[in-house]
């Protein structure tokens, strides 16, 4: 099969990226994974349950339902949705050369690629994580810090860098009180976001701490969380009523690499104000190669800029 333009990826950069190229008339075919690094379909989304700083959803949306929406415009529009994993990929001649996981004997190939994969929250696995995942542990105080169930509560945030200082004086605005868990006797943290911090009032800072257990009530919400003090061993129960991780993201670019230019953290480098990657006929958008705001705004954003360039792109080439 040959196709003009293809996209890899489930999330708001994929489907805004499939909704501008079907628009079009390109007949984008859209490979959405399947539980490609884990995730279903949609993305890191679907783990979550209302989004609330998503524009035209004044009463919130739940993550799945947003993203099935998105699928639907899709769709509705003519892309191509294909339920497969993209295994392989070709970037060294032209028409670019790809395989799936269902067909590895099939080389199938295309004008175009955007890259959409996204990025995955790094997890503990405690105990309760899962459990109590979207329902009071989160990997996103930008995105859930605001919701009910965490205003004027405690609420404990894991990590000693710069994001877990900005996730925590994030949360202040919302919280009764803030506590950050720090494994080591230091914050990584610059030293300005490590200053602010310590000095906040809202905000204690527990070094050579760990969480060992997420514990809830009947309710189904998180309500209390184990800590462990790393140098003593002691463990005690405190309430917690939101666990945020801030413990990094990981860029899935398993696929592409040695093929697309990455930087030190395994982020695709994109040419700054584009979706351009080293490759030419190759984008990149969402959160594979954004390693600062990976919101599910920006992420669409970033999915109309690379269906212009691409789309600019195959015009040029015609």
């Amino acid at each position: 099969m040959h196709s003009k333009v293809v996209i890899v990826g489930s999330g708001p950069a994929a489907h805004t990226a499939a909704i501008y190229l079907a628009r079009a008339e390109l007949k984008p075919v859209l490979y959405e994974g399947f539980m490609a690094n884990g995730i279903a379909a949609g993305g890191q989304l679907t783990t979550t349950t209302d989004v609330e700083n998503f524009p035209g959803f004044p009463d919130g949306i739940m993550g799945g339902e947003l993203m099935e929406n998105m699928k639907k415009q899709s769709e509705r529009f003519g892309t191509e949705i294909v339920t497969d994993t993209v295994a392989s990929v070709d970037f060294s001649s032209r028409p670019f050369k790809y395989t799936t996981e269902f067909s590895p004997d099939d080389t199938h190939t295309a004008d175009a690629i955007i890259i959409a994969t996204g990025a995955s929250a790094r997890r503990l696995h405690l105990p309760g994580e899962d459990k109590y995942w979207s329902n009071g542990v989160s990997a996103c105080a930008v995105c859930d810090g605001a919701v009910p169930i965490f205003r004027n509560k405690p609420l404990y945030v894991i990590g000693g860098g710069d994001s877990a200082a900005e996730e925590a004086t994030f949360l202040t605005k919302y919280a009764s009180h803030v506590t950050v868990l720090v494994r080591r006797d230091v914050l990584r943290a610059s030293n300005i976001m490590a200053s602010r911090l310590l000095k906040h009032p809202k905000v204690t800072v527990l070094f050579n701490s760990a969480a060992t257990e997420i514990r809830g009530g009947e309710d189904g919400l998180m309500s209390h969380l184990v800590i462990k003090n790393n140098k003593t061993g002691k463990e005690e129960t405190v309430e917690a009523n939101g666990l945020f991780y801030a413990i990094g993201h990981d860029p899935a670019t398993t696929l592409v690499k040695g093929q697309l230019d990455m930087d030190e953290d395994g982020y695709i480098k994109t040419v700054p104000g584009t979706t351009t990657t080293n490759v030419e006929g190759v984008f990149a958008a969402g959160d594979v190669q954004d390693k600062r705001y990976r919101q599910a705004i920006t992420s669409a954003g970033t999915g109309c800029m690379a269906a212009l360039e691409a789309e600019k792109f195959i015009a040029d080439q015609e």
